[in-house]
């Protein structure tokens, strides 16, 4: 598995790969203005050759929003989305960002709450940092290196 930056060629399997993963997939030119918003951090993951996952995060000051996160339905449960978070936090930490924010739908394919928070415990282990996970439907989860911090429903 290769992790590298989105390029306009990934276009077509990226927008395919949204479709496949959500009821409300982006407009088909919403990439094409990720590609060249100095804000977003667009990234792919390639296993031989095919855009198997695509990730975009906006970075702003010291904030990183992962905007969309989807792993091909071929080749979800390898891995490859949690790669695909590690490559791009650690890249938006190292820009500066101290603060991350994922808004989620609650009946999304593929959110495992568990899986997720182990994956973000993962991809920290340096300086204390905030990750705020964000359920649509009154679900919220604070979550630090260490773990669940706090639960709330508001």
């Amino acid at each position: 598995m290769l992790i590298r930056r989105m390029n306009p060629a990934d276009l077509p399997a990226v927008m395919e790969l949204d479709q496949l993963s959500f009821s409300q997939p982006w407009p088909p030119a919403a990439f094409e203005k990720e590609l060249v918003n100095l804000t977003s951090r667009c990234w792919v993951a390639e296993v031989d050759g095919c855009v198997a996952g695509a990730l975009v995060i906006w970075r702003v000051l010291d904030e990183a929003h992962i905007a969309t996160i989807a792993t091909h339905p071929d080749f979800r449960r390898q891995g490859i989305g949690r790669a695909l978070l590690k490559t791009g936090m650690e890249a938006a930490y190292t820009e500066g960002a101290r603060i991350y924010h994922l808004e989620g739908r609650a009946g999304n394919a593929g959110v495992d709450i568990q899986d997720l928070s182990a994956c973000l415990d993962l991809v920290f282990r340096g300086p204390a940092n905030h990750i705020e996970i964000a359920f649509l439907q009154g679900f919220q989860q604070q979550l630090t290196p260490g773990g669940v911090d706090a639960f709330s429903d508001d």
